[in-house]
């Protein structure tokens, strides 16, 4: 059975060191290596669309990933417990027109027994800016 450090129950360090982890992978932009993080059957919703099993996560990653240009991303915990956390996170990218954005967000996480995770619910808001107002290089 594959694991992915550190399980849970988490404690602060443990969840700061989980958060963190997913932070750099994606930071990588690379849906083989993210996908890796969630189970098989893993069940998501992502704004307004449902992803259900690591194969589609795999399949919405590189999608997102062609769009959304020079993406750069920085997660915070904001609470957990037990096996579930929730993260606020934001983002900056452009499109291919080369319209910045900063997209801003909450996900609520659910692992199981190995650490991988089970449930991943995110709500986002985009706002635009101009490439002058990014933070996160």
């Amino acid at each position: 059975m594959e694991k992915k450090l550190p399980l849970p129950p988490f404690t602060m360090e443990t969840a700061l060191e989980k958060v963190r982890l997913a932070e750099n992978a994606w930071n990588t932009k690379d849906p083989e290596k993210v996908c890796m993080a969630y189970t098989i059957d893993t069940e998501w919703r992502n704004r307004t669309e449902f992803i259900n099993g690591r194969e589609e996560v795999k399949a919405f990653l590189k999608r997102k990933w062609e769009k959304e240009l020079d993406y750069r991303l920085k997660k915070e915990l904001w609470g957990f417990r037990e096996n579930r956390m929730a993260v606020r996170f934001e983002y900056e990218w452009h499109n291919a027109e080369g319209q910045w954005f900063r997209s801003y967000g909450n996900e609520l996480w659910e692992f199981d027994e190995n650490g991988l995770m089970r449930k991943r619910y995110a709500s986002i808001n985009d706002a635009e800016i101009a490439e002058s107002d990014r933070k996160l290089f």
